[in-house]
């Protein structure tokens, strides 16, 4: 075999790890805690996007005659309040699915900036190194001292918060992390043969890190930050819970909690339907990401 052949032949080598995330994902959903974790999840997830116009369910239309009304009554099922109502009537139920689907967009759209933003950054300052390593890796050290909610508190204190926002917020918190560890895992790949044999071949740095490194670097990355929307849907309720998260009407599992706490001892269940849901929810996404987490381990472990 020539020289050339083989070099083409190294450098093919990224084709077969563009399945590294097909792989993971197939290995992790043959288990049972994956099946049922996105059983629950898809679940809900339906629910809070087509139950509240599907059922004809309101989050904001309030009777006060029908305050504080229990769940499932004694006459039985009574529709649409089978789940109470609140302190002004507002029905329990699609509060709660809506404070759901915020909860859910707001944790899905900030895990995805974060992944952009930091794997971008990282894998930038993994290959390039030097300067430009340490720059980067500084900048990402001092946004990584500031916690997500005293960034949240400085930012949404000052500010209408909004749920575009909230989600800058969350992503500007949450993004060094995935920078360190996309550094990391790049400054090992670029050791590697298929890199300079890429390199021989006169492919660019650009396409190097695009079509090359970022499909053995990404898969990984992007499993662990399934568990990390369960983290910012935590967030965005304690957020909601203190006051400065998205405001009413706009129905959140923090506000509505935060309202209930009022009236524990006669109205049990406007803090407990929801939390309740947002309890179920993040063991759907505790579930799958921990199978997805021990298939990459497995995986890793396999390979190195």
């Amino acid at each position: 075999m020539s020289e050339q052949a083989i070099v083409e032949t190294t450098a093919s080598q990224p084709a077969k790890s563009r399945s590294l995330g097909a792989s993971i994902f197939l290995n992790a959903a043959r288990t049972a805690e994956f099946r049922m974790g996105a059983v629950i999840f898809l679940g809900l997830l339906l629910l809070s996007v087509v139950a509240p116009t599907l059922l004809g369910l309101s989050a904001t239309k309030f009777s006060v005659g029908l305050k504080f009304s229990p769940p499932f009554p004694e006459q039985g099922w009574v529709w649409p309040h089978m789940f109470g109502t609140d302190q002004l009537g507002r029905d329990l139920l699609a509060r709660s699915l809506i404070g759901l689907r915020n909860a859910l967009m707001i944790g899905i759209a900030s895990v995805i900036g974060m992944f952009v933003i930091g794997s971008a950054i990282g894998m930038l300052a993994g290959y390039a190194g030097g300067w430009t390593s340490l720059i980067l890796m500084r900048i990402t050290d001092a946004q990584m001292s500031i916690p997500v909610i005293i960034l949240a508190i400085t930012i949404l204190g000052v500010t209408r918060p909004t749920p575009m926002s909230v989600i800058l917020v969350f992503i500007l918190a949450g993004w060094p992390g995935y920078a360190r560890i996309a550094r990391s895992v790049t400054m090992s790949e670029r050791r590697k043969e298929y890199v300079r044999a890429a390199k021989i071949l006169g492919a660019s740095d650009l396409r190097i890190l695009l079509v090359h490194i970022a499909p053995n670097t990404l898969p990984p990355i992007a499993f662990v930050a399934v568990l990390d929307v369960a983290r910012m849907m935590i967030f965005e309720a304690i957020l909601g819970f203190i006051g400065i998260g998205i405001q009413p009407p706009t129905p959140t599992f923090g506000t509505i909690i935060a309202d209930g706490t009022k009236y524990l001892m006669n109205a049990w269940w406007i803090t407990t339907i929801p939390g309740l849901l947002l309890a179920a929810s993040l063991c759907g996404i505790n579930l799958m990401g921990g199978a997805l987490e021990r298939s990459r381990n497995k995986f890793l472990q396999g390979v190195l």
